[in-house]
Parts: structure tokens; C-alpha cells; sequence
């Protein structure tokens, strides 16, 4: 059984590629796609097989699936411009005659109205339109999307978004790559849509006060406006367009799109889901140059 992995050579990729080792899954029956091979060596290293494969260049989308059984399409990261490589994959896959598709989507994709679903709900569409027998794995917030947040409260003591009170049922990058994994070797879940969370839904009150233990400091949270928040974003830089996207996703929150939780994911990987705590201590850590 070949799996492909896309993107393994990123954050999400290169845990769901040790996921699949801790399962058991031979390296030898791992393939790893990368857009740049040249910086692939810790996956070298483990063993697995490295593929060329850009999603803007189809002939090496289909160099990376010949022989492969199972596929994990991990969304690119080029918002705005990605639903053409994702289709650029559904279609190769298609015509490989993949046994398992799986597809790492976004929460409510295809129920709630916010900037980062649109291009989820079309590659959504765009698998279900191919017939792929497929898996969609429906993300909630990485913890690790918060690092900077925290690093930067190091300094300022302070946290601050127009998310109001909502809730984020975030989980650590590991968690949702394990249940990638589960899904890539058990049998079953085709057919299935899982809208996959940690085990808590935490408020930005709640941030602030773990960016505290972790930093050892105080951090407190200030709830700003849309206006305010996208003023901020551009005197740090950002174009306008980001810091309006930037804008949205804290409107989506302070909506409730991130808030549900109800163990779906923790089913799927056999545990409890890692605090947020654990999480931002680890990505912190990661994130700081060694002394």
C-alpha cells in the first residue's frame, strides 16, 4: 500500500509522514511529495521516498502517483490561488484511479460564510464532482498558529484581535496529523466528512492567560474593532488585502465558526487531544533560538 503525502516537506506534512512510521507504514511504502527535494533532508533521513510534485505542474502531480494507492491532499498555502492546484491534484489522482483520497479542509467549508472557506468548499466540490472515494478532514485551529501572538505578548503583554468572545477548539499540528494518518491506513471513513477539533473551545481571555504561564508574565487580552485591528495590521506591514483576510478569520471566531468541539477528533487518534498550553509551550520553544 503506497501512500502519497503532499506537502510533507511543511508543518503539517512532515507529522503526518511520522504518523504514518509511528503506524507501522513502511518508509518504503511512503512517498513524501516536495516542491523543493533540495530541502528535504530530514525526510531523506527517514527513509521515505521523495517526490518532485508542485501543484501548479501537473506532470509532477502525476510522476508522484505512479504505483501509489492513498493520497493526502494538505491545502496549499497560498491563499487566494490554491483551488487550481488542489484541482490540479483531484484530477490526476482521477485519472491514477487512487483507492483512498483524503483532504485536509477547513471548518464548516461548506456551511459558514468566512474568507478562508471559499477555496475549501470548491476543492470540496471539485472531489466530490470526480468521484474520488475520499476523506475530508476538516481542520480546526493549529495551537501553533498562535506563536507568534505569544511571542510578541513577550514584549508587549498583550494579546490582541476583533474576536470578541468566541472560542477556538484548537489542537496541536501532531493531533490533526495523527488523524490523517488513521484515516490514510485504517479501512473505512471514505465517504466521511469529519469536522475534526480539540477537546476544549477557549476564549481569548483564556489565551491570554496561558501566553502568561508559558512567558512567565503577565499578557492580557484587548478586544479591538474589525477597523482598529486592520489599522493595526497595516501600521505592522501587511497589504491591505491580508489584513482584511486577517480581519475576517477574527469575525469567523468571534462568530462561533471555530468554537465547536464534540471528541471527534480524539476518537479518531485513541487520546485526548494536547492542551493548549502544552501546545504553545512546545511551538514556543521551537520557535526561540537555543541559548
Amino acid at each position: 500500500m503506497a501512500i502519497l503525502v503532499t506537502g510533507a516537506s511543511g508543518h503539517l506534512g512532515g507529522h503526518v509522514v511520522n504518523a504514518l512510521l509511528e503506524r507501522g507504514v513502511p518508509a518504503s511504502d511512503i512517498v513524501a511529495g516536495v516542491r523543493t527535494p533540495d530541502k528535504a533532508a530530514p525526510l531523506v533521513d527517514l527513509g521515505v521516498h521523495i517526490a518532485h510534485l508542485n501543484y501548479a505542474e501537473p506532470a509532477t502531480i502525476d510522476a508522484a502517483l505512479q504505483g501509489v494507492d492513498r493520497v493526502l491532499l494538505i491545502s496549499g498555502s497560498e491563499v487566494g490561488s490554491r483551488f487550481a492546484g488542489h484541482l490540479n491534484v483531484i484530477e490526476a489522482a482521477q485519472k491514477a484511479g487512487v483507492e483512498k483520497f483524503v483532504y485536509t479542509s477547513a471548518p464548516k467549508a461548506t456551511s459558514a460564510d468566512y474568507a478562508l472557506a471559499a477555496e475549501h468548499r470548491a476543492t470540496e466540490e471539485a472531489i466530490a464532482a470526480a468521484g474520488l472515494p475520499a476523506v475530508i478532514l476538516r481542520n480546526n485551529w493549529y495551537h501553533e498558529n498562535y506563536t507568534q501572538d505569544v511571542l510578541g505578548a513577550a514584549e508587549s503583554g498583550v494579546i490582541a484581535a476583533a474576536a470578541g468572545e468566541g472560542r477556538v477548539a484548537s489542537a496541536s499540528r501532531r493531533d490533526y496529523a495523527e488523524a490523517a494518518a488513521v484515516a490514510l491506513t485504517e479501512d473505512g471513513h471514505v465517504g466521511r466528512v469529519y469536522e475534526l477539533a480539540g477537546d476544549v473551545a477557549w476564549t481569548y481571555d483564556e489565551l491570554a492567560a496561558a501566553a502568561s504561564e508559558v512567558l512567565d508574565r503577565d499578557v492580557a487580552y484587548v478586544s479591538l474593532s474589525a477597523a482598529d485591528k486592520q489599522a493595526q495590521l497595516e501600521q505592522f506591514g501587511l497589504p491591505t488585502d491580508v489584513a482584511q483576510f486577517v480581519v475576517g478569520i477574527d469575525l469567523a471566531i468571534a462568530d462561533g465558526v471555530l468554537a465547536d468541539t464534540d471528541g471527534t477528533l480524539a476518537r479518531l487518534i485513541g487520546r485526548p487531544t494536547t492542551p493548549l498550553i502544552e501546545g504553545l509551550r512546545a511551538a514556543v520553544a521551537e520557535a526561540q533560538p537555543a541559548a
